[in-house]
């Protein structure tokens, strides 16, 4: 069964998680090759911009595959080994094309967004929640642990005691204190969330394509450099900026006072 639905209107790629039916698990069989095929497709694309990642139906994604894993099947069946191949070929699979999409990613959590499903929105540069957005990574309360590095993500994205306190009580926190937390950007009517993100999508991609993709790369190397390492990559990737079209092309619309086109040049 196929998982996500990719639709395209200009700059930006929509991914559907779509498995409404069961409120959009992740992790059986094929999941990592289809996340790998379709993260990979619009990396090669600079004609993309920006993507919007969401859930189709009323679940973001309720995470693991629960009946999978009660009767050990699929990437939760076998030997210890062999789930650990499962997790590293399949599971990460997915993880890994996500984390590396060359360009910004906004996560329209129109629903639960629990355990794998709250990794892989915490995966992406912005979160909108729906009103209906709940958040948890419940590994504990099933007796695992959470196996997609959701121990490194969450962290990053509200800090290690929230993250802590989240990960040891198991709890479920909704939208609003998701707000409070920074897990995420904003809160909005369900009926609205992907209208929302549509217009922050469009101006996302209104930037400069390569401008953008490198802003992200020095935005995601600036957790883990020095400073010195920061401006050293900073003035390097900016001598490229200058060179191109796109810059002068920026200059010249501040200088006349008009909005810019940006051609990818």
């Amino acid at each position: 069964m196929t998982l996500l639905k990719t639709t395209r209107d200009g700059h930006i790629a929509t991914l559907t998680i779509d498995r409404a039916d069961t409120m959009n698990p992740l992790g059986a069989p094929g999941d990592g090759d289809e996340f790998r095929a379709a993260c990979d497709a619009i990396n090669r694309d600079m004609d993309v911009r920006c993507v919007i990642l969401t859930g189709a139906g009323r679940a973001f994604s309720a995470g693991g595959d629960i009946k999978a894993m009660q009767s050990k099947t699929g990437t939760f069946g076998g030997s210890a080994p062999a789930i650990s191949d499962g997790y590293r070929d399949n599971i990460h699979l997915m993880l890994r094309a996500l984390y590396g999409l060359r360009v910004p990613v906004i996560a329209a959590v129109n629903g639960p967004a629990i355990g794998l499903g709250c990794d892989v929105a915490c995966l992406a540069d912005i979160r909108i929640a729906s009103d209906k957005a709940k958040f948890g990574v419940t590994f504990l309360k099933l007796g695992i642990i959470p196996g997609d590095g959701g121990t490194w993500i969450l962290p990053r994205v509200i800090g290690q005691a929230r993250a802590s306190e989240l990960f040891y009580t198991g709890d479920v926190i909704g939208a609003a204190m998701a707000e409070e937390w920074g897990l995420v950007s904003r809160v909005v009517e369900h009926d609205a969330l992907l209208e929302e993100a549509r217009a922050l999508a469009n101006k996302v991609a209104a930037m400069p394509p390569h401008a953008l993709r490198h802003a992200k790369m020095l935005l995601r190397q600036g957790q883990q450099v020095s400073y010195d390492s920061a401006l050293e990559m900073a003035a390097n990737t900016q001598a490229l900026m200058h060179t191109t079209q796109d810059h002068a092309e920026g200059v010249a619309a501040l200088i006349e006072k008009r909005a810019p086109e940006f051609k990818g040049e």
